[in-house]
């Protein structure tokens, strides 16, 4: 009993001394629903970008000075809390040793509760002992004696005299702590004013974090030293400046005094979102060449969990024109492993993904790497709680010229606490929130039809063009655009040969302004395929400009780090958009451009020719902008192979993979079902084009619903079901705007032919949305109950399936306790349901 007691004493001591030392936080993050990721951002930013380590706040909640593993609200993980052969459902689970601080909103009169040691089948029978205690005002107002499973609970009734705090206390006995698992139950609260709060439904915030270390997010070398090192000696100046309501800058600046290298790191901390982004740039303010600069980590951090469970890091497969595009994927972090990621060929997004969630025991962070590139991250395991995380553009190795100046690639972190999937739709919000563009001030889905995929070589004329648009309004099949992909500039035999930027006179005499004239005409807007960066010999570009192409008048790569090349570029494309009335710029990139990168670089300027291109990239998309304010792009590469951050920050992605088919083949909607499951965690706004086919053809429509959709059909055809097409349009267009809500899925992710695929999106500001089901063509299983997220357990929900006419009224406790039940007769089906909260 001795060492109990002294262990009892010491925690006390650290408990007032934690309250005393605490600051608080900034911009009211206690009032969000991310306020204890909101604290970990700050922190963490604190540490990195001032050189500060702020303590954290108790706040109003349940605040975890210590405890053996999480503590759960209303629950234990995936179990009931159980006490005297009951189910309870309210109260909270712990750990013993468990040292729990309740902050309260207002002075308290009394607490109740049960408290005992739970049972499952870890507990039973008999198994952990543990005492019970609660503390008001530093005196000992309620202790229980050694309780064990299976004994009865213990009543709680304890006087809080006006205190807005107390402590709750569950403490092992000398067999140690294993099974110490206890539940308080019925556990609440009533104010002094009247008013009762459940003990399960305050927030839970833990407050026994370790400091995050003071040193910068990123890494370099510079000559034969690393800049750990140099950062160390080298001056340093930082600044903090508000951008907005939102937002602010942090600026640090390290400057080496002898050969006159400049390192800004300039920051940005969201104040309504726990996400600080960075980016790194390099100036030769000297006279001579730098030593060489390489292993350039634009993000460089550290981490550390628990001693209790693993890291595990949770990503997508690149887009490769597959089925598997897009598939989830989860890679254990376990002790000494090491993993690295890039793309093939240059293109961001080909093979492997940008965009990383990195979990840990009740939390985690995002990162992700903003690079139009060839870029890198590696994830590295120590032999013990902490994992190294580094990213950057995979190749940088050079000496800066004087006056030169070089940039790195931008750099996320989002810290999250709680639940991955919930991580995950927190980050879908910051992307809509400030980063995707909105022409004329919003981002709206889309719906939209093409002609291309039905002429041979895609060689459109203005005749075709005008017949399909003309078919498609007197069907009553309402678009927003009319999309003119390849094929309309001189081609010779097909879309491929490029280089030539003007529209063909044989088969657009009047230019595209005669399309466009009769679109808007149609109260619908125009979409025009350009791919300025891949020429082929005997194009005018490669005729003319054959010093612009890595591969010259032999056709190869347009080099946009060329300023001249760039600024003609700018002025060719803007006179384009101006004089053909264009109201969406479709750029693809169906190349690999890293060879021709690589191949332009000296030994001792490895990198700068893919730097310079991906500068010119941007500068120019962001010049087209400046001067088309309201102008969307689209950012096409072989379907989509260049979705990193900087690209989305400047465009969508409107045909999301080229895994499609002309012919409406019924075999690609499985695949594409997977591609919408996976992209859905992280990219809110995303396109993809179905063909008509008789065969089949409500379950494939609905299996390529996106918040972009193009839904294609060759007019010329008799056998073309207008009906079926414009219900199909009707449906996406009763769908989508809830496409830009919270992503849930509901089953687990599968390519199986045999399995059920099922996922929700949420508004929960309006409390609506829709379940999309699909019952595959080997599934031998007629029903399926899916557990919908985002209700609310207290209100009523009417549900109507797209399919029938009548609506169901369902409570929201039976949602979220039994859950939907879904039956689907026959195979190769799928199901739409919305849902809309009825009742508060």
């Amino acid at each position: 009993m001795g060492p109990y007691f002294a262990s009892r004493r010491s925690f006390r001591l650290a408990r007032f001394i934690l309250v005393f030392l605490a600051v608080p936080a900034r911009f009211g993050y206690s009032d969000s629903p991310y306020a204890d990721a909101l604290s970990e951002s700050r922190r963490w930013t604190a540490a990195a970008f001032e050189g500060t380590t702020l303590e954290l706040k108790t706040a109003v909640g349940l605040n975890v000075l210590a405890n053996h593993g999480p503590v759960f609200a209303n629950r234990q993980a995936g179990l009931p809390l159980k006490l005297d052969n009951t189910v309870f459902a309210r109260g909270i689970y712990c750990h013993a040793p468990s040292k729990l601080l309740v902050r309260l909103p207002s002075a308290g009169e009394r607490f109740s509760a049960r408290v005992g040691v739970t049972s499952n089948g870890m507990t039973r029978p008999g198994r952990g002992s543990i005492v019970c205690g609660v503390t008001v005002g530093g005196q000992d107002a309620f202790r229980s004696g050694v309780l064990s499973e299976g004994m009865a609970s213990v009543p709680v009734q304890v006087d809080l005299r006006g205190a807005s705090e107390f402590f709750l206390e569950v403490e092992p006995t000398a067999d140690g702590i294993s099974c110490d698992q206890a539940a308080w139950v019925d556990a609440s609260i009533t104010l002094a004013d009247g008013k009762t709060v459940g003990l399960g439904d305050l927030r839970i915030a833990r407050v026994d974090r370790r400091p995050f270390p003071k040193r910068p997010p990123f890494s370099f070398r510079y000559g034969d030293r690393p800049s750990s090192e140099l950062l160390a000696e080298w001056p340093v100046t930082r600044e903090t400046r508000r951008l907005d309501a939102q937002r602010s800058e942090r600026i640090v600046t390290y400057r080496d005094p002898q050969a006159g290298l400049v390192v800004n790191c300039r920051g940005i901390e969201y104040d309504d979102y726990p996400t600080i982004e960075w980016a790194v740039t390099f100036e030769n303010t000297g006279t001579s060449e730098t030593p060489i600069l390489s292993d350039v980590r634009t993000l460089d951090v550290r981490f550390e969990r628990d001693v209790d469970g693993e890291f595990a890091l949770h990503h997508l497969r690149g887009d490769d024109c597959t089925p598997a595009s897009y598939e989830p994927l989860e890679t254990p972090l376990g002790a000494r492993s090491e993993f690295v990621f890039a793309p093939s060929g240059g293109r961001p997004t080909q093979g492997a993904f940008p965009y990383f969630n990195i979990a840990w025991p009740r939390e985690g962070v995002i990162a992700a790497v903003g690079w139009p590139g060839q870029w890198m991250a590696r994830f590295t395991r120590d032999e013990g709680v902490g994992l190294r995380i580094e990213a950057g553009q995979e190749l940088l190795r050079l000496k800066l010229r004087p006056g030169e100046r070089v940039r790195g690639p931008l750099a996320v972190l989002q810290f999250w606490t709680g639940d991955r999937v919930d991580a995950q739709n927190v980050w879908r919000r910051w992307m809509l929130a400030h980063n995707l563009p909105r022409p004329g001030g919003a981002l709206r889905p889309i719906l939209s039809s093409c002609s291309g995929g039905f002429m041979p070589g895609l060689r459109c004329d203005e005749a075709g063009e005008r017949r399909f648009i003309d078919a498609f309004a007197k069907e009553g099949v309402r678009l927003d655009y009319w999309w003119m992909d390849a094929g309309w500039y001189p081609c010779g035999d097909g879309w491929p040969r490029v280089g030539t930027w003007e529209p063909d006179t044989e088969r657009f005499p009047r230019g595209l302004r005669a399309v466009s004239d009769h679109v808007h005409q149609m109260g619908s807007k125009l979409i025009v395929w350009f791919e300025p960066e891949r020429v082929v010999a005997g194009t005018w570009l490669a005729q003319n400009h054959p010093e612009w192409i890595h591969g010259g008048a032999d056709g190869g790569l347009l080099d946009l780090g060329n300023a001249d090349a760039r600024a003609w570029l700018i002025e060719h494309v803007d006179r384009l958009l101006t004089e053909h009335g264009i109201d969406l710029y479709r750029q693809d990139f169906n190349v690999d451009p890293l060879p021709y990168w690589r191949a332009a670089d000296p030994p001792d300027r490895q990198g700068i020719t893919e730097l310079r291109h991906v500068e010119g990239y941007l500068a120019y998309w962001d010049e087209l902008r400046r001067r088309h304010p309201d102008l969307l792009i689209d950012s096409c590469a072989s379907g989509g192979r260049r979705n990193d951050l900087e690209t989305l920050r400047r465009a969508v992605p409107l045909l999301r993979s080229d895994y499609q088919s002309f012919q409406g083949d019924p075999s690609f909607a499985l695949g594409n079902q997977c591609h919408t499951y996976g992209l859905s965690s992280w990219f809110p706004f995303y396109g993809q084009g179905v063909y008509f086919n008789e065969q089949d053809l409500t379950y494939n429509v609905r299996s390529h619903f996106c918040p972009a959709l193009g839904l294609a059909a060759d007019v010329r055809r008799p056998d073309i079901d207008w009906e079926s097409l414009r219900r199909l349009s009707g449906e996406w267009k009763t769908i989508s705007e809830f496409l830009l809500g919270d992503f849930y899925p509901l089953t687990p992710y599968s390519l199986d032919p045999e399995a059920w695929l099922a996922w929700q999106f949420d508004r929960p500001e309006t409390g609506e949305g829709v379940v999309q089901v699909f019952r595959r063509g080997e599934s031998i299983h007629e029903s399926a109950r899916l557990r919908p997220r985002g209700i609310a357990r207290d209100a009523t929900y009417s549900i109507t399936d797209l399919d029938q006419s009548d609506t169901t009224r369902v409570a929201g406790h039976e949602l979220l306790d039994k859950g939907l039940l879904v039956t689907v007769p026959q195979p190769i089906a799928a199901k739409i349901l919305v849902y809309r909260r009825v009742t508060p």
